[in-house]
């Protein structure tokens, strides 16, 4: 009902942007999803070792081949991160969680730590890399926030896990025209990759201000909008006391799970298992906790209690308890959990009741909202109208990545108009993904959840 009464605003911010059709970046997505992987790492041929050239080789009277070409040479920077962990179980076994750690996130030679890993030629591809639009929808959710919000003058934005910077990049062009929205944002990326940081300073178009006054701080401002941006290495660093919109898109997935055994986080289970029901608990016999993202909910939740604001989650995951879904993938393939730590992504489905209990066990002052599905909340908040007024002002190519990118992010399994090769067919994510929403409770329902 409200998202209806926005519609009908002739100014309002969803009726412009929904509407607008000034050309975005289109080609610059990448709209499908291959299942094909570029060739591996290239392995050397067989090697020679010749004999020594001096008179200890006089009874050798042929070379002596070893053929290598079957051994994998990981570099040297991974076999540092295998080195580490080997040196961790010294002292006993380690858990699924601590591994999961340190092969994503070690300072040295983590697999987000020191490349690009997303898009065509990383690893996997995300929602903001397949459409323009999947950015442009976030931003339209934040902005029916910050309206119901009261249009605060000072709002915290900030993104978990930024990527590349696409979704914000994205999010700050389609909201560039709404001046005192913009105006009201600092922009906090929560990074801990310098890689990335790198990347998501580009894409953003960062600009860093010199400012003759010694007793003033330097600002980097994005040029997409105008706005602020600021690094941090965790939520904890983002300053508080302003109202604060996040979003955490295919962030919780790659928080390290525990796969239980006796340890100290045997609390965390306690905690999960107190929120199933007895037929969850039933026919369990594996269980899947993420501490994690537990903690960070409830600090959140916390945060935004006080403040005021409200959180975005999508990710893909379960409604209930999940048992065995950690995985590993390396050139959108899946591969095996100890193949070569470090060169591949390690995620797990997120436990979407887990963060709906964490959240209000946390604060009294905050609603949960969803989840729903991905196709469920793009579709209501306007993304087949927007495609459609794309779609009015492309190229014939242009239109083939849109039509794609907007299966992708609304479908399921395979699209049934594709025409190009099978390997090359982009798989809907539509229901794959769900969305979640965390807010104070002055604020109301958020859109599109009522």
């Amino acid at each position: 009902m409200q998202l209806r009464k926005l519609l009908l605003q002739p100014s309002s911010p969803l009726r412009v942007l929904l509407s607008s059709k000034y050309p975005f970046p289109l080609l610059q997505k990448c709209s499908r999803f291959s299942s094909s992987s570029s060739s591996e790492s290239q392995i050397p041929n067989s090697h020679s070792v010749e004999p020594l050239d001096d008179n200890r080789s006089e009874h050798a009277s042929t070379a002596i081949s070893i053929d290598r070409s079957g051994l994998y040479n990981p570099p040297g920077i991974l076999l540092a991160l295998v080195y580490f962990i080997s040196f961790q179980f010294r002292g006993g076994p380690i858990s699924v969680a601590e591994y999961m750690e340190e092969v994503l996130t070690n300072p040295k030679a983590g697999f987000y730590i020191n490349r690009d890993v997303f898009g065509a030629e990383g690893d996997f591809i995300t929602s903001p890399e397949v459409s323009q639009m999947f950015g442009e929808m976030v931003g339209v959710w934040a902005m029916c926030l910050w309206e119901q919000m009261g249009q605060p003058n000072r709002v915290n934005l900030v993104e978990l896990g930024p990527g590349r910077g696409t979704l914000m990049a994205d999010l700050l062009r389609g909201a560039s025209k709404f001046k005192n929205f913009t105006e009201s944002l600092h922009i906090h990326l929560v990074e801990c990759s310098p890689t990335l940081q790198k990347l998501q300073h580009h894409n953003l178009k960062c600009m860093d201000e010199n400012n003759a006054n010694d007793n003033v701080e330097e600002r980097t401002i994005s040029s997409l909008a105008g706005t602020p941006v600021s690094w941090h290495a965790a939520l904890e660093q983002v300053p508080s006391g302003f109202p604060t919109i996040i979003v955490a898109h295919e962030f919780y997935d790659a928080l390290p799970v525990h796969q239980f055994q006796p340890t100290p986080a045997t609390l965390f289970l306690l905690q999960r298992c107190k929120w199933a029901a007895d037929k969850e608990l039933e026919k369990l016999e594996h269980i899947e906790v993420c501490a994690k993202a537990m903690e960070l909910t409830g600090a959140m939740a916390k945060r935004i209690g006080s403040d005021g604001g409200g959180a975005l989650i999508i990710d893909y995951g379960l409604n209930g308890v999940v048992t065995d879904s950690l995985q590993a993938i390396r050139k959108h393939k899946f591969v095996d959990l100890f193949d070569n730590p470090g060169s591949a992504d390690l995620s797990a489905y997120v436990d979407f009741a887990s963060i709906s209990h964490s959240a209000e066990e946390a604060s009294e002052r905050v609603s949960v909202h969803g989840p729903m599905t991905q196709s469920q909340f793009l579709g209501s908040l306007g993304i087949n109208f927007r495609v459609e007024s794309l779609l009015q002002n492309c190229t014939e190519e242009q239109a083939e990545s849109l039509r794609t990118g907007y299966w992708s992010l609304v479908g399921e399994g395979e699209a049934p108009f594709w025409e190009g090769p099978d390997e090359q067919a982009p798989i809907g994510m539509g229901t794959r993904y769900l969305a979640m929403a965390i807010v104070n409770k002055n604020q109301g329902v958020p859109v599109p959840f009522e």
